[in-house]
């Protein structure tokens, strides 16, 4: 047992990574905190994100709050707070607000790693924008490092 491994945050508190990301995503658990096992984030999802695969992580979802979309491979679900999602890696799927305000959610991905491609993308910044939406031809290039690619 290693106890140099113990992480206790207070309400609201972040583990800081190499490029700061916005309050809607806080990093709860990094990849090299769980020794690459998973990483955990507190997501506000204020912007839908388009349908997209991960290739190799699993993506769990438990909603905190509010009212979460979810198309997963052909089917359209509405997960509430409460409710828990399991995205299995190799299906497409999207996510979107269906609430305002917008769900809060629990976010696991397994292993981890989630945490950085968020911070290769919030790096990127506006490129991989269009009308300030998601602009998968121009995102593919940083999800591909991290195994995921979005559909054009």
């Amino acid at each position: 047992m290693t106890k140099d491994r113990f992480l206790l945050l207070r309400p609201g508190e972040a583990r800081p990574g190499r490029v700061p990301l916005p309050p809607a995503f806080a990093v709860k658990a990094m990849t090299g905190d769980t020794e690459t096992r998973f990483s955990l984030l507190e997501v506000t999802l204020a912007r839908d994100i388009p349908r997209h695969v991960h290739h190799q992580a699993d993506e769990c979802i438990y909603v905190l709050e509010g009212e979460l979309g979810i198309d997963f491979a052909d089917e359209t679900h509405v997960a509430t707070k409460g409710m828990f999602a399991l995205l299995p890696h190799g299906v497409p799927h999207a996510l979107r607000a269906v609430s305002d305000p917008p769900p809060r959610l629990l976010q696991i991905s397994s292993p981890g790693g989630w945490e950085h491609y968020l911070e290769d993308l919030f790096e990127a910044g506006p490129a991989v924008l269009t009308d300030g939406a998601l602009d998968p031809a121009k995102i593919n290039p940083v999800a591909a490092r991290h195994s995921i690619a979005y559909e054009e």
